[in-house]
């Protein structure tokens, strides 16, 4: 097994197949970061959404995809650059990978692409043990999404976060307040049919307990770029937290409960949740 690799699985304790899973995952989003970086990818871009608050601020809830923003509008992007940077960085450390940028069907400003490995495979490649063979079905495959916003709404500033596994490297990720933005623009405007993202609630909460600064700014702009708030439309303190009681009146407690638990090792931490609960924590956020 790759030593670096060894370091990093040393990391999580697992215990089960399933933990086994969620490290390797994690393993292989920070070597992806580190493959971006080696490829000068953060000149253009940070690092946004849920997997930058789990590696990059330590929240306690597991992640399955990449986000990035564009620090500029660039309608000649090309994902694919990037994506060939990063499979080679990942077979340099010893794991089978393959990583394809998808096609877009439909006009978007968002570029995805895929990496996809067996994860039978990967595991026996980081840790040779016959009863996680027994455990997993053979044709499992582990699959991360990255996705960039081309056309990013603007008003949101950046720093650099260092990450020291596999290798010390630099992140460029939006601050704090303006992750938050993103995350209750999300909150708000996200629709899911008739499901709901706990994720995104749970989300809140850790901002509320840790960095309850949200870029009031950077909301407006994104609301008004998704066409939920009109250009010369005001947002007060009053109009938000009017909108998020109104969310929270809507929501479906047991649906964001059941979402999000596969994704929390410590599902007694959602045992308290209620509306009432959620309306508590709303108003501990500082709108900056």
């Amino acid at each position: 097994m790759n030593e670096a690799i060894t370091r990093m699985l040393n990391r999580y304790e697992c215990q089960s197949v399933e933990e086994y899973v969620r490290a390797l995952r994690e393993i292989m989003q920070e070597i992806v970061l580190l493959g971006l970086w080696r490829s000068r990818f953060f000149d253009k871009a940070a690092f946004y959404g849920g997997t930058a608050l789990r590696i990059l601020y330590g929240m306690d809830r597991f992640s399955e995809d990449l986000d990035f923003s564009l620090l500029r509008q660039m309608t000649d992007f090309d994902l694919s650059r990037y994506s060939i940077a990063v499979e080679r960085e990942l077979r340099s450390f010893g794991l089978d990978v393959k990583v394809t940028t998808r096609e877009k069907k439909v006009e978007s400003s968002v570029q995805s692409a895929f990496l996809k490995a067996n994860t039978l495979e990967l595991l026996l490649t980081i840790k040779n043990d016959k009863e996680i063979a027994l455990s997993i079905p053979t044709a499992q495959i582990l699959k991360i999404k990255i996705e960039v916003d081309t056309d990013p709404p603007l008003g949101f500033s950046t720093e650099n976060r260092f990450i020291l596994q596999p290798i010390p490297f630099s992140v460029r990720t939006f601050v704090l307040p303006d992750l938050f933005a993103g995350k209750m623009h999300a909150l708000l405007c996200r629709r899911w049919k008739n499901r709901v993202k706990g994720r995104d609630w749970y989300d809140l909460i850790w901002y509320a307990a840790n960095h309850p600064q949200l870029h009031l700014e950077h909301l407006v702009q994104r609301m008004i770029q998704s066409g939920h708030l009109k250009q010369d439309e005001q947002m007060t303190p009053e109009k938000f937290f009017s909108l998020t009681t109104e969310a929270i009146e809507k929501l479906d407690v047991n649906q964001a409960r059941m979402e999000v638990e596969p994704f929390v090792k410590n599902a007694d931490a959602l045992l308290v949740w209620s509306r009432e609960f959620f309306m508590d924590v709303v108003e501990r956020v500082v709108l900056v």
